[in-house]
Formats: C-alpha cells, structure tokens, sequence
C-alpha cells in the first residue's frame, strides 16, 4: 500500500530538516524553502497535504493555500506560524484550510492533526465514491439506499411491478410510500397510463367520495356541470390512496364494491361505469389492529393487502444516511443555484445519531435548510438546526504541556483559545462547550 505523501514549505531550513526527519517514516515527505517554487512543484505531484508556513518572503502562505485549493482542491493544507492569532486562524479555516498550528509545537500533536486530515480526506473521497454509486444499484426512481433493508425493497418493487394485483405499502409518516407506488407503476405494463394520487386524510368524506367517483350535473346544489372522478382519470393506469386507513367505513365499503367489480358510479347517477385501475394503497397505521378494533373493513383490509411492501423507518437504516444526503445536497444546490458540494464528514456521526422522528422527509427538509443556508461549498454544523445535530464535544487530550508556572488567568485564555479553534472561532459555540456564558469570552477580550 503506498504511503501518503506530504509537501513542508517553510523558509526556514532547519525547520524543513527537522520536520522530514521527524515525518518520513511515517510519510513520503518533500520538502520546498523557496515559497515561489510551490506552483511548479504541486502541478507536477499530487499531495494529500501541504504543511506550510504563513509568514514567508515571497509568496505567503494565504496565497500558497487559494493556489493549492486551486490546482489540487483535495489536497489538505495545514498552516504554521508563530504569529498565530484567533483571527488568523479564523480566516485561514474560512480559506479552505484543514487545521492553523502556532509554533513552537510538539511533533505528537502535529502527528495528531495529519492523522485527522487523512481521516478527513478519506472520508470525503468515501464520498465521491458514494455520489458516482447513486447513480448505480442504491438509486431505484428516486428511492435511495445501499441497507440490506432497501435492497429488499427494490428487489421487491421488481417483482411486484410484474403482476396486476393490488398492493399494500405500509410505514411510518415521511418513508417514502408515494416513491414506492410511482416505482411499481413506472416499471409496470401500466407505465404508459396515468397515475393519480389522492390523500383520504386530508379531505372531508363527504367530498372524497365525489372525488374519487365523480358527479354528474345535478347531482347536489352547485354541481353545475359533470366531473370525473380520480377513479375514471386513473383508467388505464394505477390510482394511490395514501393513508388509506383515515376513509371512513361508509366510504370503505363503496371502494369494496369497486374492487370487486371493476365499475364505479358517479353521485347523482345510475350508471355503473366500467374502470381498468390498478390501486396501489397506503398507510402509517396499523391497519390489521384497525381490523380488530372494527374500524377498518376486514373484506377491503384483504382486498387491498393482496401483496405487502413494509417500509423501515430511516433509523433502522441509517447506513443509508450519506447517501440521502449527498442525493438532497445535489438536488437542493441546482434548485436554489448554489455551490454546495457536500458536507464537513465529521457531521456524519451526530446525523446517524438523530433518531429522525420524520424520517427521510425530515433529513430532506433539514438538509434543503442547511443548503439554503449555507455561505460556502460546504455544509458546516451552523447549518444544521440544533434538534437535528448536536455539536459533537471536543477531544479528551492534554492540550499543552507546561515547562513553567503561568498565571491561571492565562492557562484560561490559551484553553479558551483552544475551544475557539475547535469551533472554528464561533464564540456561542465555545461558550457552550466550556459551560460559560458567550459574554465571558467577550470580556477576555479574545
């Protein structure tokens, strides 16, 4: 397995001494003391990281990071200086660095911060791997999922959308029921028919039932002229009820009739009126529970659950979750014209944490949110709402070593510096970790 491979810039020629022998055996390590040779010299290799200086002669290393993230965008870059300040540090991250090291520092810690870049660069290389499969096996009609759980489905949408029968998919709310009815009737015979939708929960059942059967002139006051129901518009095709389990009993036994046969028959008329209709239903309930309890037709209930689909909950598969949210960041970007390209990596475990109530809709909207929101090309936990994504609490490590007594006062400044780095010198968000309130950081004047 080849090594990965690290650029050290510094006009200093002991420090590029010191740091190759201290990294070359963990690394394949050049080394440049002429900051102008840096674009030559990166345009001919690859590196996953440049370890710079800030403070140089004639190119600094402001300039050498935008250059790097120019030619080689995923090379990390990693600055040293010894004029380090929170507000350095702070427009060095927002310019695309990896990590800011103040010298003098220990070579442990530096091993540290290289480790975390190569784990950073891996995982977003993970990603580009991730975004070129979406468009392979785990993508089936906008259904998205690499689980073992979603695979099932899809192999089960495929068999299903071979036969005529009626199907029943059950799940929570925002699992994507309505996906699945489009995929069956999209890779059904009936592809070429319409395919109707309709809510039983969201209308009245005194309208529902006009909408499903239509009405003829007459048929009730203000019934001015003849309207086809959802049922004739769908003839050729497959009709969805969605949340089939919210119609009413009365209503339940008219749509028994239509299943058993094959006609329907407008309000105000007489006329049984022949329809050729897949119906594809679904619900969040419980329904064989609704059977029990008399308040679902036991007939219809086995009418409609001719073949089942059981769809899990986003938090039984939520090795999914990369992938739904490279496909939301991508759809989200071209809809608003942004240029978000995905996500800090270290996000990942607290949205695989979140127990996501609502599902895939939920992460949708939370990351079509973040996307809206985001400055840069890169979704950051400040664009997560707080209730989909704790920040994660910073390392248990020492954070410096004393040679020599210092006052409390500053070992608290340098701590809180520290915390400052770590959030990318959001100050609420230090305020939060250190359990202190943000006016105190203000007070320390850092």
């Amino acid at each position: 397995m080849s090594r990965y491979s690290i650029l050290v810039i510094d006009d200093d020629p002991e420090m590029v001494e010191m740091l190759k022998d201290a990294l070359s055996k963990e690394y394949d390590v050049d080394t440049l003391t002429e900051s102008r040779e840096t674009e030559k010299v990166i345009r001919e290799k690859q590196y996953d990281i440049v370890l710079t200086d800030l403070k140089m002669g004639e190119v600094d290393g402001f300039a050498i990071l935008k250059m790097v993230k120019e030619i080689s965008p995923d090379t990390e870059v990693i600055i040293m200086t010894a004029f380090g300040t929170v507000e350095t540090a702070i427009q060095a991250i927002k310019e695309g660095a990896f990590d800011y090291i103040t010298k003098p520092f220990k070579i442990s810690g530096l091993r540290h911060t290289l480790k975390k870049a190569l784990e950073t660069k891996k995982l977003q290389q993970e990603n580009i791997l991730l975004r070129k499969i979406l468009t392979e096996r785990y993508q089936f009609y906008n259904i998205i999922g690499r689980s073992s759980k979603m695979q099932a489905i899809f192999d089960l949408i495929e068999k299903i959308s071979r036969v005529d029968s009626n199907v029943l998919i059950e799940g929570e709310s925002g699992t994507g029921k309505e996906l699945v009815a489009r995929a069956i009737h999209f890779n059904s015979h009936r592809a070429n028919g319409p395919f109707v939708t309709i809510n039983c929960a969201a209308i009245p059942d005194n309208l529902l039932e006009s909408e499903l059967f239509g009405y003829v002139k007459g048929a009730f006051t203000g019934a001015t002229q003849s309207k086809k129901g959802l049922f004739a518009e769908a003839d050729g095709g497959t009709i969805f009820l969605d949340e089939i389990g919210d119609m009413s009993l009365n209503l339940q036994s008219k749509l028994l009739r239509v299943l058993e046969e094959k006609t329907i028959r407008p309000l105000g008329s007489n006329q049984q009126i022949p329809v050729n209709v897949r119906i594809i239903a679904a619900t969040n309930q419980d329904l064989k529970k609704a059977v029990e309890e008399k308040k679902f037709r036991e007939d219809l209930y086995y009418r409609l659950n001719v073949l089942n689909i059981k769809l899990p909950p986003l938090r039984e598969r939520k090795e999914d979750i990369p992938l739904l949210v490279e496909h939301f960041i991508k759809k989200y970007s071209e809809k608003y014209g942004k240029k978000v390209k995905g996500i800090n990596p270290r996000l990942y475990s607290c949205l695989e944490s979140y127990p996501w109530p609502g599902n895939v809709r939920e992460l949708e909207n939370a990351i079509e949110r973040a996307v809206a929101l985001a400055d840069g090309e890169r979704i950051e936990e400040i664009d997560i709402p707080v209730e989909e994504c704790k920040l994660p609490q910073p390392e248990s490590e020492p954070i410096l070593i004393l040679d020599k007594i210092i006052p409390l006062e500053e070992l608290e400044r340098i701590y809180i510096r520290k915390v400052l780095e770590l959030t990318g010198g959001n100050k609420g968000k230090a305020a939060e970790l250190l359990g202190i309130s943000k006016r105190t950081i203000y007070r320390k004047d850092l």
